[in-house]
């Protein structure tokens, strides 16, 4: 059976998943990445290592995200949102930081694997990470369960 997820239902899928894609496009081009996310109830946060991808959200702010959750071909949920990307800095970028820091610690405390975000001086040879918020403005989801 295929069916449309209820907004009670995408929410509860936005706070529980943990890897996310980020589409977005430019110069003719279309790139899917996939990012660690957290959700606050209205927006996706993340964080990013200088590249391709800063690149083309900051050119080009208007993105799409997609999560999913499959047991198996007949028997999934996914949800599609649709936002814009904002780089974030100071305070917003501080408090940004503290959300996926706290998702990560909560993935460290449940023994899963998660990479540190870095931040260095600006002397030092490593990137800099950018801290990124996409304000959601419209969601939508659908499942499939598999009949009996």
């Amino acid at each position: 059976m295929l069916g449309k997820l209820s907004n009670t239902q995408i929410e509860e899928m936005l706070y529980t998943e943990m890897i996310g894609r980020l589409g977005c496009h430019a110069e003719g081009k279309t790139y899917v990445y996939p990012i660690n996310y957290v959700y606050d109830g209205e927006c996706i946060y993340g964080c990013s290592l200088e590249g391709v991808k800063l690149q083309v959200l900051r050119a080009h702010p208007e993105v799409c995200f997609e999560i999913d959750h499959v047991q198996n071909l007949a028997n999934w949920r996914s949800v599609m949102a649709w936002g814009t990307f904002e780089e974030l800095e100071g305070e917003e970028a501080a408090q940004a930081a503290n959300l996926l820091m706290q998702r990560e610690m909560t993935l460290i405390a449940s023994g899963q694997s998660v990479h540190q975000m870095r931040k260095v001086d600006s002397q030092a040879t490593s990137f800099v990470s950018a801290i990124y918020r996409i304000r959601l403005a419209k969601k939508n989801g659908r499942f499939e369960i598999e009949d009996d």
